[in-house]
């Protein structure tokens, strides 16, 4: 805490994150479980990225699925690494400007990645339903385009939501019962009426949520009629299993996020709040890497080339 010159109100100065538990056992089993999923999740995007960059048949039909290993890079270093310090260290604390940047990145990050799965949407639409003009539509300026945008809407974005919340004031406590410094958990200190910005807050997170859901909905009407016309079984098979790689990134990401920033401060729930917020910070940056990579032939054709194997024969049951 820290006083106004000539005021007796006291400011936070720094956060205490009580994370999972105040338990030196049980934070040591949590540690060496977080350390597998961060180390897992960076290694699993970072061959990802790899073998996009190592293999030159790749660069076009998986330049997304490269940057969205690149988000998942970031997006879980943001929260892991100082989780996992906590999680040894007898102090928790965060400074207010560290909360700050941790809140801003966070947000930057998952709205990229909200914005980056509706252009995956459009991406296999116009693969589907499109074919002949794929590369044509998608050319590589276009791809550039659409990713950048990406980043520059999240980065944007988030700048509202932190304001919003980091411009609150905080006279005490301190304590955020949370594993890392989240927008609901944090306002939920503030020594003010947070009703409005609550209001402001939701409105924007039901647009940022709302909005790529639903263009996402849309592009799969389009791509289950397409894939519906199609006669040869094979290639439907092969339609339908890139769609459910798809379709299981966005539900695992856009479920529990949708719960935690579209509704109230009423209902926040800590305990709960923490273990929902999992699936979206760590388990979902694990789990990509890994649907995409068994699901797609492509890439296991290019892991096989990099360690030596040679290429694996075709074979339909791989994508089915």
């Amino acid at each position: 805490m820290w006083m106004i010159p000539g005021q007796n109100q006291s400011w936070v100065s720094e956060f205490i994150l009580l994370g999972f538990s105040s338990d030196p056992t049980t934070n040591s089993i949590l540690f060496t479980v977080f350390l597998f999923i961060y180390l897992s999740s960076v290694m699993g995007n970072g061959v990802i990225i790899m073998l996009v960059c190592m293999d030159t048949q790749l660069h076009t039909p998986m330049y997304f699925l490269c940057i969205l290993a690149m988000l998942d890079m970031c997006y879980v270093t943001t929260i892991m690494p100082q989780m996992l310090v906590h999680h040894l260290a007898k102090s928790q604390t965060i400074s207010f400007a560290g909360c700050w940047l941790q809140m801003y990145l966070f947000g930057s990050l998952a709205t990229s990645e909200c914005t980056l799965c509706v252009v995956m949407a459009y991406d296999q639409y116009v693969s589907i339903c499109y074919p002949l003009h794929y590369t044509v539509i998608l050319n590589q300026g276009v791809c550039i385009q659409l990713a950048a945008g990406s980043w520059v809407c999240g980065f944007l974005s988030a700048l509202l939501h932190t304001f919003f919340t980091m411009s609150l004031p905080y006279c005490g406590p301190n304590k955020v019962n949370h594993y890392f410094c989240e927008g609901p958990a944090v306002r939920s200190l503030a020594c003010t009426d947070t009703h409005i910005i609550e209001m402001v807050d939701l409105i924007v997170s039901v647009f940022m949520g709302l909005t790529p859901v639903s263009l996402i909905v849309a592009s799969y009407i389009h791509i289950g009629m397409a894939i519906l016309k199609i006669k040869s079984t094979q290639t439907r098979c092969k339609a339908f299993s890139a769609c459910a790689s798809h379709l299981t990134v966005v539900t695992f990401f856009y479920g529990p996020a949708t719960y935690i920033y579209m509704r109230p401060n009423s209902s926040y729930s800590p305990e709960r709040d923490k273990q929902i917020s999992l699936f979206y910070n760590a388990f979902t940056a694990l789990l990509n890497p890994v649907v995409y990579s068994l699901r797609n032939k492509d890439i296991k054709r290019a892991f096989l080339k990099v360690i030596g194997h040679g290429q694996i024969q075709d074979n339909p049951t791989l994508d089915c």
